[in-house]
């Protein structure tokens, strides 16, 4: 028996404190990671105070882990014990579904979460999850930021791939946050013209480092006016409402409207300029260990890494609080 040390919220909104746990036997197909580094991410805070009415407690979040295989199950074989590993959201799929069988394993049925009821995430020194769900880090990524990847880098990199967006086309990123100073980076990496549209003048300069090719304010009717027709992609990263049929007017002909941030409340939208222009709405989530393991080639290749903080996991609930404030640039991450 293996036994983690870990950090817990006993109930909702509460502190994170020390919590001890056992692991039972390793299964033939499971992975033990030593955790280095792990991304704090606003899921993490939704969670800890049962924001959705899902979470069980003891709470133990984490699902941007770094680290090294210290066990593995005999039937793992695409990593070995000393290899420096990422753990994203998902930590285990059932591998008999048809989406599992087509690829898709974050469609599975049954997939479960990192820090889904019953499972403990990577608040602690060790996790466990399901091999097929651990990724071998590439050379050419720094390990001590490269934990956000396994959230936010994939949420954004998996609509390029899944809707195949071309790099001629002309992409704004909504929001300049933990997934849009990603997103942008991407997007230029891509090869596409670049657009950051954010409320926040502060970050102008910022998005232009990043990769934008313009800032548009909005939340200024007059600037939005102006980009009717200018997108073929829109990706939002926001979880407020706005005026989504203005956002919606800045679109092509043919154009895709793709949520990546979770709304709280419905978008209210007229059905009709969708159907005139033949516009698309879509939305997604993070994506499968195949892609996930393509989109860190892509960002070693292209220098592509998330700006961060760092706490010590002992300062866990400054970062909590911190992350909380609104005030992060851009991601958090926890070190060992």
């Amino acid at each position: 028996m293996r036994t983690v040390k870990a950090f817990a919220a006993q109930n909702a909104g509460n502190v994170l404190e020390p919590f001890e746990y056992e692991l039972g036997p390793l299964a033939s197909n499971d992975i033990d990671i030593k955790v280095e580094h792990c991304g704090v991410c606003h899921t993490d805070l939704s969670l800890r105070n049962n924001a959705w009415g899902m979470t069980e407690f003891p709470f133990v979040g984490g699902h941007e882990a770094i680290g090294t295989v210290i066990d593995k199950g005999a039937e793992v074989t695409h990593v070995q014990i000393g290899d420096r590993v990422g753990l994203g959201g998902h930590s285990h799929y059932c591998m008999t579904c048809r989406q599992c069988l087509d690829g898709d394993h974050n469609l599975c049925e049954t997939v479960q979460s990192t820090v889904s009821p019953g499972r403990h995430g990577a608040f602690a020194d060790i996790v466990r999850a399901s091999g097929v769900s651990v990724v071998k880090l590439p050379d050419g990524l720094d390990p001590k930021d490269a934990g956000p990847l396994f959230c936010a880098g994939i949420t954004v990199f998996n609509p390029f791939v899944e809707y195949d967006i071309k790099p001629t086309a002309r992409i704004a990123v909504l929001g300049i946050g933990g997934l849009g100073h990603l997103a942008l980076q991407l997007a230029k990496a891509w090869g596409c013209h670049v657009t950051a549209l954010t409320s926040s003048a502060s970050k102008n300069d910022e998005a232009m480092a990043f990769g934008a090719h313009e800032v548009i304010n909005s939340r200024s009717p007059e600037a939005l006016a102006e980009a009717a027709g200018s997108f073929d992609v829109i990706l939002s990263t926001v979880d407020v409402a706005l005026d989504w049929n203005v956002i919606i007017g800045t679109l092509n002909p043919k154009g895709r409207l793709h949520f990546l941030g979770v709304q709280a409340v419905p978008a209210e939208l007229q059905l009709m300029p969708l159907m005139f222009s033949q516009l698309s709405l879509s939305s997604s989530l993070v994506g499968s260990p195949q892609r996930i393991a393509d989109m860190l080639e892509f960002c070693a290749r292209h220098d592509i890494k998330p700006v961060t903080e760092h706490f010590p996991f002992a300062k866990i609930n400054d970062a909590m609080t911190h992350l909380e404030s609104g005030d992060v640039r851009y991601r958090i991450v926890l070190d060992h």
